[in-house]
């Protein structure tokens, strides 16, 4: 692999992106770097309420996100280990796009962009994509409280979302390697040689990139 990696691995909601870099962290022994979301305070109010409580919400995950990415390099100097997140901020983008008004998303935008502005890239993202009933499904497994109102007009509108920003990615920066992986086909979480499968992917990814450099 290539020296002091950086990987994120992002996806909608309830896809899969924590036990994926948990999975990723444990092969590698990489640092694991979790988002913030249970501790968002305004989450389960913006589940029922979109529209009221989209721009307090969006700004606490742009905060946060922004302070643990920021503090990557000082993770590798306290652990000495490669770091993979199960996020990244380019996501704020995303959601931001979908739920806040243009009055508000202007003024968070400019925000973003000062905050952003010298933010680690990823070597690499892994980028995990799934349709609407596998979603709800694994949403439902889990039992976060404060997702128990989530409309799922709203997931299916975020997945799509996703869809196009990677596919934006890719095009803006052909630099950064993006594995995508199916999450109806594959279940890595119960079957441990589909996980293997998508270990190996990970390398092969990363050896490429070498090559080409």
């Amino acid at each position: 692999m290539e020296k002091n990696p950086f990987i994120a691995v992002e996806g909608p909601i309830g896809v899969g992106k924590t036990s994926l870099a948990k999975g990723v962290s444990e092969a590698f022994d990489f640092h694991l770097l979790k988002e913030i979301v249970e501790e968002n305070p305004f989450l389960g109010k913006f589940y029922d309420d979109i529209e009221e409580w989209s721009f307090q919400t969006e700004m606490f995950f742009l905060c946060n996100r922004f302070k643990q990415l920021e503090d990557i390099e000082q993770l590798y100097l306290q652990h000495r280990k490669p770091v993979v997140a199960d996020y990244h901020i380019f996501k704020n983008k995303i959601f931001a796009m979908r739920t806040l008004k243009d009055r508000h998303f202007q003024k968070y935008m400019q925000i973003f962009e000062i905050l952003t502005k010298d933010m680690p890239s990823p070597n690499m993202v892994i980028y995990l994509k799934a349709n609407l009933d596998t979603l709800l499904q694994r949403i439902s497994l889990r039992g976060r409280d404060v997702e128990k109102n989530i409309d799922p007009n709203y997931l299916r509108q975020v997945s799509a979302d996703y869809d196009v920003f990677m596919y934006q990615f890719q095009k803006l920066h052909p630099e950064i390697p993006v594995l995508t992986i199916d999450g109806d086909e594959i279940d890595f979480v119960n079957n441990r040689e589909q996980l293997d499968t998508i270990l190996r992917n990970v390398q092969d990814t990363f050896h490429k990139k070498e090559v080409k450099q």
